[in-house]
């Protein structure tokens, strides 16, 4: 997959299928459309249609009544981020149901965030289409606003990537999970730049939530072992992935629609009478990278898998491991001894933590070390899974797969998907689990259920392993060793969650 300047995308593979696509190229499968609808002249029908139809014609149906929604969506936010600043600290001892403040923070980081990634598998980007705060105020903006032409940079698939990167690292330095003041820098400025953009760039579309959300693309690429597809009723033929014209506020060239990752499923492209347009199609969850070929891989996405990962995993690690306070000590040693006595002062409060009166100050050292281990844990996790990767790629070739190495590359990169979001919900979504507590469950059996769903989510992971190199035209007795190095890459992910899998 080669990017292109519009934000568009070329794939890899020519037009023709290649011979190990045997999925694709034989008979129908047993998830396809809804009753009434046709595809290439051909009607299929499974079970599920039915309840399809029945969710698309109700959201079809209560469409208009979404901006509602929205709002109430967008009054619940602005209070959770900003009601705190104009309380008292909660007591010590404050759980949820006794101080406004945290139940705010639990909302924030026990329910919404684990959730939100959670609930992709089940009903894919639909928070971003039909709840989101920031992306309705950012399109409400847009059309009141000045719609310049969307620019380049703003386009650059590694936009997201950047994007993503700068608000993970700040909410560390600034104590997001701990401090009112935090929650609405990070939250509230996020809210600010959304509405910005959308006010500057594009004409009715959301150029926020396609180029610049910071959780947007992580979403995106998760959204992919989803339930839920959107499907052109009748599909042309093209390579053609982003266009500004129609009615797709994040830009989908709907008519060559093929992938799940920027649908926010707004159901404006649906009408179930009309012989155009899409339609809703409930599939089995793990389908669309079973069978990532046919749904426009792309190599920025693999790799911003690999680079998230690695960044929360660095964002959790540097709280809990001794090895962490050991290197900070020495480190502020080395940095007296040389004379730079500024380390140890603090720095401005919009960059790091400097609440006194709460006994947590940090200092510029600080700032230094959260920021590098992070990025030092973000590279080292990307080139382990880099590695397994063109390993596992490597090895499929020797075995008979088809395409070329970079190819097969950006295909197996896609099977860490469902353990990535897993150790993602366990590690930074531990509020989540830590609720359980008010049930009385108890430390072991929390962390039997965290081992328990990345057991899940690595089996689901071999799984789609599994069935990637089967579509590279493997043969059964040759997948094994080219899954090897995939199983090892989820193994060391494992690993590096381990303090917050495996420990209450």
């Amino acid at each position: 997959m080669l990017a292109r300047n519009d934000g568009s995308s070329i794939n890899v593979y020519e037009s023709k299928p290649p011979c190990g696509l045997a999925r694709a190229t034989g008979g129908p499968s047993p998830f396809e459309i809804a009753p009434g609808h046709q595809v290439s002249g051909v009607a299929r029908r499974h079970a599920l249609a039915p309840l399809a139809a029945s969710i698309e014609a109700f959201f079809v149906r209560y469409r208009d009544r979404v901006a509602w929604v929205h709002v109430a969506m967008f009054a619940l936010f602005l209070g959770l981020i900003f009601g705190p600043l104009f309380l008292a600290d909660p007591p010590e001892h404050a759980t949820p149901l006794t101080h406004v403040t945290t139940f705010a923070n639990f909302a924030m980081w026990g329910l919404w965030f684990p959730l939100v990634f959670l609930s992709v598998i089940f009903t894919g980007r639909s928070w971003c289409g039909l709840l989101c705060p920031m992306g309705a105020a950012s399109e409400w903006a847009n059309a009141r606003g000045l719609k310049r032409q969307i620019p380049r940079w703003v386009r650059w698939q590694g936009t997201p990537i950047v994007s993503f990167l700068i608000i993970t690292v700040l909410g560390q330095t600034v104590g997001v999970r701990d401090h009112p003041e935090a929650i609405a820098e990070v939250f509230g400025g996020t809210l600010l730049a959304a509405i910005l953009v959308g006010f500057v760039y594009g004409r009715n579309k959301r150029a926020w939530c396609r180029h610049m959300c910071p959780i947007g693309l992580l979403l995106g690429v998760f959204s992919r072992i989803g339930a839920v597809q959107f499907v052109p009723k009748r599909k042309r033929p093209g390579t053609r992935a982003w266009t500004e014209k129609g009615v797709c506020p994040t830009m989908i060239d709907l008519h060559r629609k093929e992938a799940s990752r920027h649908c926010i499923e707004c159901f404006r492209c649906v009408s179930p009478s009309a012989k155009g347009g899409l339609y809703l199609r409930l599939r089995r969850p793990g389908e669309e990278i079973e069978e990532i070929r046919r749904h426009r891989p792309n190599l920025a996405e693999v790799l911003f898998l690999f680079l998230g990962t690695g960044t929360a995993v660095g964002g959790f690690l540097w709280l809990t491991l001794s090895f962490y306070d050991r290197v900070r000590q020495a480190l502020g040693e080395w940095f007296l001894e040389q004379g730079w006595t500024w380390i140890g002062h603090s720095g401005p409060s919009w960059l790091m933590v400097v609440h006194p009166d709460r006994r947590e100050v940090f200092v510029w050292l600080d700032f230094v070390m959260i920021v590098g281990f992070m990025l030092a844990c973000m590279m080292l996790l990307t080139a382990v899974l880099t590695a397994t990767t063109w390993a596992g790629a490597w090895l499929s070739g020797r075995a008979g797969g088809d395409l070329d190495r970079r190819a097969r590359f950006v295909e197996l990169g896609y099977q860490y998907a469902p353990v990535a979001m897993v150790s993602l919900v366990i590690g930074l979504g531990g509020e989540l689990f830590e609720g359980l507590r008010f049930v009385d469950l108890e430390t072991a059996g929390i962390g039997y259920l965290k081992g328990g769903l990345f057991l899940l989510g690595l089996a689901w992971s071999i799984h789609l392993g599994v069935r990637i190199l089967a579509r590279q035209g493997l043969a059964p007795r040759r997948r094994w060793l080219p899954l090897a190095p995939g199983l090892l890459g989820s193994l060391i992910v494992g690993l590096f969650w381990w303090p917050a899998i495996f420990t209450g």
